[in-house]
């Protein structure tokens, strides 16, 4: 329980996007994409006018705790330096940091207090699955426009009610993620990542896009969905709105402040995630 309750708050919140008072959305882009190559190119595109960003509004989480319904409804701040550098505090309790959760280039984290006092945090290089939190950074950097492709072989272009599905395969043929694009105005509108047995392990819903600045376009309503054993849908959901997002800029010793794991004092629990498991470490 206490894995998916980790997993749940943590991909979850990281599927940021805000809003200003005056939405706008790109503009249509004409033509037709008729091979993956074409529609990740449009993708890729975008991503180079991504940059730092600020946002604050509210998060609505729903789940189950120790066989009860808890419902939490909190402030949230963020700050994004992409593509890896990330830090959200969120007020649960009347506590500012109830809930920290952040990144950088070698870790991720998160922290939870008062109820859990739980601190948990990983390396990139200890993961070698696809499954856990390691589907984190990359729905950051898809929910934010950063696209990056290694390997365009293993991409196909679809086309499913009205999108553009983007589908990458893992080495062993299965499906690993599918993106459902508005093939009008090329927005990501769905994303869904799957286990290496093809078993659903989220999905997320992006929509209302804004724009940052004249080229930066980011989803200001995400709905997700997190699934228990074999694809079933669990009774996990979070719903964020940010009211406000806006460019920003880090001077060094800022960025270091801002990205830098916090120390594990204070936390009756901490959890070093190695290839996607929990390992409960000494005080």
């Amino acid at each position: 329980m206490v894995k998916k309750l980790l997993l749940s708050v943590f991909v979850a919140i990281f599927f940021l996007g805000g809003c200003g008072p005056e939405r706008r959305e790109p503009k249509p882009i004409p033509g037709v994409r008729k091979t993956a190559a074409e529609a990740l190119a449009v993708l890729r595109s975008r991503s180079e006018h991504t940059g730092p960003m600020k946002a604050n509004g509210q998060c609505v989480w729903e789940y189950y705790f120790e066989g009860k319904k808890r419902k939490e409804n909190c402030a949230v701040k963020m700050w994004v330096n992409p593509p890896a550098e990330v830090y959200l505090q969120g007020d649960v309790g009347f506590n500012p940091r109830g809930i920290v959760l952040g990144s950088n280039a070698s870790e991720f984290w998160l922290l939870i207090k008062p109820e859990l006092s739980r601190y948990s945090w990983g390396k990139w290089s200890e993961q070698e699955t696809s499954g856990g939190l390691m589907v984190v950074p990359k729905t950051l950097d898809e929910a934010l426009g950063i696209v990056k492709v290694v390997d365009e072989r293993n991409w196909s272009l679809s086309k499913e009610g009205g999108f553009d599905v983007l589908t990458r395969r893992n080495d062993k043929g299965g499906i690993s993620k599918k993106m459902y694009i508005n093939p009008r105005n090329y927005l990501v509108r769905k994303i869904e990542y799957f286990d290496v047995n093809e078993n659903a392990l989220a999905l997320a819903e992006l929509d209302k896009y804004t724009d940052v600045t004249e080229d930066f376009f980011v989803p200001t309503v995400i709905r997700i969905v997190m699934y228990g054993e074999a694809g079933v849908e669990s009774s996990e959901s979070i719903t964020l709105n940010l009211k406000s997002v806006k460019p920003d800029s880090f001077t060094e010793k800022r960025r270091k402040i801002i990205f830098t794991r916090p120390k594990t004092k204070g936390y009756e629990h901490i959890y070093r995630i190695i290839n996607g498991h929990l390992v409960e470490e000494p005080q």
